[in-house]
């Protein structure tokens, strides 16, 4: 049974800091960080929140590769350069679903009617949460990678490109859970935007090239796979950790992310400003 955390001394005197109508950039900046360590201390006191970005990548990384290396690739170790990038993708997407869920049980129990009356930048409730849940994503990326490692995989992109595609698949992920903490501040309950996310995850994941070559898909398939911002990242992720190439793919994958945040902040934080 999960306990509602309100906000402590520290994070109120640092959120009422601001007196103005219309907070600084400064502001906005001090007020998310205070929201984000809130989230961080939630999180401390709730550590199953942890378990999908422990026990998943742990789970997911190594039955994959098992189950489809010798019918895909032929053996395991031919088939890890093309799963693990995949497998951190697919990772991330299922780490930010929690985004959405855990933003409208908040709103549900009523903690969000302290900060209605705090004099704050209307994003500061839904980007704290979201810059405490990088952490998550990194744990995430780091344990998919080393459970790689751990089975056989040698990426070959060097340090550079090992760490520009973690922190690719950590920002792939923060920007798309801008969509689920759109979709937290729409739905009705918790449990409908975990089944919202799971129809959005399931076709993003599976249609899309994490497991296969899109080449050996139905054509129609094919162009569904190729405009699917999950496989853009994917592709810019192989790229970079088992090459080190920065290759259009990068450039594309960032443009998309940026994309969806530009779509869904501003949704989000207007749809959350309605709903309080």
């Amino acid at each position: 049974m999960s306990t509602t955390l309100l906000p402590d001394r520290e994070t109120t005197e640092v959120l009422d800091r601001t007196i103005a109508v219309r907070p600084t950039l400064r502001d906005t900046v001090d007020q998310s960080l205070a929201m984000a360590w809130r989230a961080l201390k939630k999180m401390r006191r709730n550590p199953e929140q942890f378990f999908d970005v422990t026990i998943q990548p742990l789970l997911f990384t190594a039955m994959f590769a098992f189950i489809f290396g010798g019918g895909l690739a032929g053996s395991v170790q031919d088939y890890l350069p093309w799963l693990i990038p995949g497998i951190l993708a697919q990772t991330a997407l299922t780490a930010c679903m929690a985004t959405g869920t855990q933003m409208r049980e908040d709103m549900d129990k009523g903690v969000f009617d302290r900060f209605k009356s705090l004099p704050i930048a209307r994003i500061v409730p839904l980007a704290g949460p979201m810059l405490a849940d990088i952490l998550r994503y990194g744990i995430a990326a780091t344990l998919t990678l080393l459970t790689g490692m751990a089975i056989g995989y040698r990426p070959q992109g060097g340090v550079t490109g090992v760490l520009a595609g973690w922190a690719l698949t950590i920002f792939a992920g923060w920007s798309l859970s801008w969509m689920f903490a759109w979709l937290g501040t729409v739905a009705r309950s918790a449990q409908a935007v975990q089944g919202i996310g799971m129809m959005i995850m399931f076709p993003l994941t599976f249609l899309s090239n994490v497991f296969t070559d899109p080449e050996t898909m139905p054509e129609w398939l094919q162009k569904f796979v190729a405009i699917n911002p999950v496989s853009q990242v994917v592709t810019a992720c192989r790229d970079l950790i088992n090459d080190g190439a920065f290759t259009v793919h990068v450039a594309w994958a960032l443009l998309g992310c940026v994309v969806v945040v530009a779509i869904f902040a501003p949704l989000a934080v207007r749809s959350y400003s309605r709903k309080i």
